[in-house]
């Protein structure tokens, strides 16, 4: 998978639906951050925060988009900074 690192805003979340060929990368049934990424819509590939903390492109149809209310949102967003913040140390 193709590899951006970088983390600045715009993070949606999506479900994880299939992940035969990177169970080590991704869990089924699981939350993940995405980043936006145009060039990659354009190929229906999306740019996952997987379970390494980076960003790597997927095939889109590996996930289903998740619609949060806005303080749900926020409230995940900081859940996910807290994680990423303890993975770095």
């Amino acid at each position: 998978m193709a590899r951006v690192n970088h983390r600045n805003g715009g993070a949606g979340f999506v479900l994880c639906v299939e992940n035969e060929p990177n169970p080590e990368s991704l869990q089924l049934l699981k939350v993940y951050r995405t980043l936006p990424d145009a060039e990659a819509e354009r190929h229906k590939m999306i740019r996952v925060i997987d379970e390494e903390g980076e960003d790597y492109l997927y095939p889109k149809d590996w996930f289903v988009k998740i619609e949060l209310k806005p303080a749900a949102r926020k409230r995940f967003a900081e859940a996910s900074e807290r994680i990423d913040v303890a993975a770095q140390r």
